[in-house]
Order: structure tokens, then C-alpha cells, then sequence
């Protein structure tokens, strides 16, 4: 499903002038951008076989290709877990398919999630990339006419290659993820 190029188009028309005047970069190469965006989720206990395939369509829906089963490692029998069976889905977007995915995460779910007050900036990492946090996966617009019995948390990193922890939140500021306003730049 093709969106738009709205992501593309805006950072090289207004991100990378706006990055290159305020950190003064000498290269269009040295802005950072967004590398890679992962999707993640845990299915936990479900043993029901429909249950989990209907996760499986439903993760496939929301990421646009088909994730990778996550198997667990070894056997726990405080949980009930044996080796080899799946504990989770994981998709890497790169491309056109990370574009449409970011396009439609800042302008459809994001403004979906219920109490919304902003991201925090503290959701950057060492490593300077972006985690999100849903609880529910129904935010996104490929849930709609679901049972919402059988909703699932997910997880979004957005990978940058920024270089330091303000060069990262300034550049996702203006990409268009919304920050909450009452943090200071002291929290960086």
C-alpha cells in the first residue's frame, strides 16, 4: 500500500536545509536520517493456534511484509515455555516500505492513541534511536473492524544516524514526531 513520498519529500526539502543551518554540516551526506525502522511484538502465552495466526495477519497488515517468527531459546518450566516455540514477530523496514510505515505512524496512529501528550525525549537511546511503545495495536488504521479481544502490544524503533542525542531529537522534531512541549532541552 503506497502513501505517499510525504517523509522523503519533506527531509530533503526542509529537514536537511534546517539541519545543515543549525549544525552547521558541510554535506547533505552528514545529516542523519533514518536507517531502518524495526516493529516488534510479544504473543506471551497463546497457545491457541487461530489466536496467534490471527496476530501474525494483523502485524503483516500494520508493517506491510511479513515478519520474522522470534522462537524462544531455551525451555522455562516456570512458564510453561518450551524451546522452538514462538514467543514473538519482528519486521525490519528499509526503503519505500519504512517511509509509507513513518508516514503513516506520525500522521494516522500516533494522533490515534488515546490522552496523547506528546512523545518524550527521553525515549532516545545511547545509541541515538527512537523507541515507541503501543498498547494496543489498534491505533493503526489496519485494525479497524477487528475483535478487539484479541488486541497486542507493539513496539517501533526508528534507527537515526545521528551522532549525538540532541542532533537526534532536533532531527525527528522536524521529520514531524510530536515531542511533548513541557520537557526541557536539559533532559537530553
Amino acid at each position: 500500500m503506497k502513501i505517499s513520498n510525504g517523509i522523503k519529500e519533506k527531509y530533503n526539502k526542509e529537514v536537511v536545509p534546517e539541519m545543515k543551518k543549525k549544525f552547521g554540516y558541510k554535506s547533505v551526506f552528514a545529516v542523519p536520517r533514518i536507517t531502518k525502522v524495526v516493529i516488534g511484538t510479544g504473543i506471551g502465552k497463546v497457545s491457541d493456534e487461530a489466536r496467534r495466526k490471527a496476530i501474525e495477519k494483523s502485524f503483516t497488515l500494520i508493517a506491510g511484509q511479513k515478519p520474522k517468527v522470534n522462537q524462544a531459546k531455551k525451555s522455562i518450566a516456570g512458564f510453561k515455555l518450551r524451546e522452538g516455540s514462538p514467543v514473538g514477530y519482528s519486521v525490519t523496514l528499509r526503503g519505500q516500505r519504512m517511509h509509507d510505515f513513518l508516514d503513516k505512524l506520525i500522521n494516522v496512529a500516533i494522533p490515534r492513541i488515546r490522552d496523547f501528550r506528546g512523545l518524550k525525549l527521553s525515549a532516545i537511546d545511547e545509541a541515538n534511536n527512537f523507541s515507541i511503545g503501543f498498547k494496543e495495536h489498534i491505533v493503526f488504521p489496519e485494525a479497524i473492524g477487528e475483535d478487539t479481544r484479541s488486541a497486542f502490544g507493539l513496539s517501533v524503533t526508528v534507527v537515526t544516524s545521528a551522532k549525538t542525542k540532541e542532533e537526534c531529537a532536533e532531527f525527528l522534531k522536524l521529520i514531524g514526531f510530536p515531542f511533548s512541549k513541557n520537557q526541557g532541552a536539559k533532559r537530553l
